[in-house]
């Protein structure tokens, strides 16, 4: 069965938003929540945007760009190594007890699976407050707050990473998945098209997805604007999807981007219990030259990277 519904279907079954993270701060908060908490506090924000941090930010906010949390071009959901990612942390000041925010430009559904998997590294690193800007800097704009270019320099911290494995699925876990060994539900967060085997990441090896997966597209949990995840019915529409407590879920996708926003809208909005994410997803899979379904033959495989699919 594949889990495709609308954000409509699910709003008529919602009654009331409960989200998994119900303490004062996150899992999102809106342009005008961020502007109250930095008057009233001192959370770190963090811009993961790259060049257009240059442009204009959150005051006070920290360059942070995504590929500092990413893997190298061949397989770029390759976790970063503990030692690196303690580096980074630390030249960012980030710290286990500091509220955190992350603000991603807020283009489209697909610009905020930059946002879910700094979160989900964050998470996994042992920082306990975090936050998304919910549609990100353009929200922030677009609620009348100013933008500066005054660059930040944080203070370093101390701070040492420990990778948790409580939301990690790694390449042998979903493996035993795979053959049988362990059960969970396997969810390609990619469109219907990907998960088909019609269209490939570059840097996989081949089209295909995981034997047993169903897909459940990313952009699912977005509302009419693109730009906004739809926290209040994120609860109805996992329910709606049939996705429980009952069951472990294992999000992917090509390379964790589009697999962590299911992650964080399973985990940290729907509040389900047993959500992780396989940061490598399809393209170290493929590369690995592990079983697949929905793989073309030859001549389909080589129309496809003729056609650039």
């Amino acid at each position: 069965m594949n889990r495709f519904i609308s954000l409509a279907a699910a709003a008529t079954v919602l009654s009331a938003p409960a989200f998994a993270q119900q303490a004062e701060f996150g899992p999102l908060v809106t342009a005008e929540e961020l502007a109250t908490l930095m008057e009233s506090g001192d959370p770190l924000v963090l811009d993961i945007r790259g060049d257009a941090y240059g442009e204009g930010h959150v005051e006070g906010a920290v360059s942070a760009p995504y590929g500092l949390f990413r893997g190298p071009a061949e397989n770029p959901g390759q976790l970063v190594p503990e030692d690196e990612l303690t580096e980074v942390l630390q030249s960012l000041g980030v710290t286990t007890d500091r509220p955190v925010v992350i603000t991603h430009q807020g283009s489209d559904e697909t610009d905020f699976g930059a946002a879910a998997r700094v979160y989900w590294t964050l998470k996994s690193s042992g920082v306990s407050d975090l936050a998304i800007l919910n549609g990100g800097v353009g929200a922030w704009e677009a609620a009348g707050n100013q933008l500066s270019t005054e660059a930040v320099t944080p203070e370093p911290s101390a701070i040492t990473v420990s990778f948790s494995d409580e939301w990690l699925a790694t390449q042998e876990d979903v493996l035993q998945v795979v053959e049988g060994e362990t059960e969970a539900t396997l969810v390609d967060a990619r469109p219907e098209s990907f998960w088909k085997g019609e269209q490939s990441h570059g840097a996989a090896a081949r089209p295909g997805t995981l034997p047993q997966s169903e897909y459940f597209t990313h952009s699912n949990w977005f509302s009419d604007d693109p730009t906004l995840i739809d926290a209040e019915a994120a609860v109805a529409l996992a329910e709606e999807g049939g996705f429980s407590d009952d069951e472990t879920l294992i999000s992917f996708c090509n390379t964790g981007h589009w697999a962590a926003t299911n992650w964080f809208a399973l985990s940290e909005l729907a509040g389900l219990d047993d959500v992780k994410l396989y940061p490598e997803s399809m393209v170290g899979w493929s590369q690995a030259g592990l079983p697949m379904q929905n793989t073309p033959g030859v001549f389909e495989n080589l129309l496809n990277q003729i056609t650039g699919n």
